[in-house]
């Protein structure tokens, strides 16, 4: 799994000009899910990341989690975070989870994210979406 986790101050997604999914502060999960990844992988990252302390505290250093912020998160599939670039000028997606493996996957991630208790929303899978975001910092942290 990588994760390309964002703070912001507020993101939506768009599909055909339509608004899916917003939040206000939060993060954005670009979330791209590998062909080796179990669900023991996949448990660990749901459950870790609302523990993140990411957001600043009174001295504004990070020591406030995701949970403790009452941030929303904002999931968002994309499969081009396992690009390969080294060969050519084409990116090569090899280690990409197939399309109906990766969906059931995500779901499984979004699911147990969800039993943080905190407001998770998603993208459309595999739909060609516009994603807004408000970086705030910018904080961004890649995860693998």
């Amino acid at each position: 799994m990588i994760i390309v986790l964002q703070r912001v101050d507020s993101a939506h997604v768009s599909v055909d000009e339509t608004i899916i999914s917003e939040i206000r502060k939060g993060v954005v999960l670009l979330v791209c899910v590998e062909e080796s990844d179990t669900k023991d992988e996949i448990l660990y990252w749901a459950q870790k990341i609302p523990e993140l302390r990411i957001f600043p505290d009174e001295n504004d250093k990070m020591n406030i989690s995701i949970k403790e912020a009452g941030a929303e998160i904002l999931v968002v599939s994309q499969f081009t975070l396992i690009s390969d670039l080294r060969k050519g000028r084409r990116p090569g997606f090899q280690g990409s989870a197939q399309p109906d493996l990766a969906k059931y996957r995500l779901k499984e991630f979004v699911d147990d994210l969800k039993r943080s208790g905190l407001t998770v929303k998603t993208g459309e899978f595999a739909a060609n979406m516009k994603v807004h975001l408000v970086n705030d910092g910018p904080v961004t942290f890649i995860l693998r």
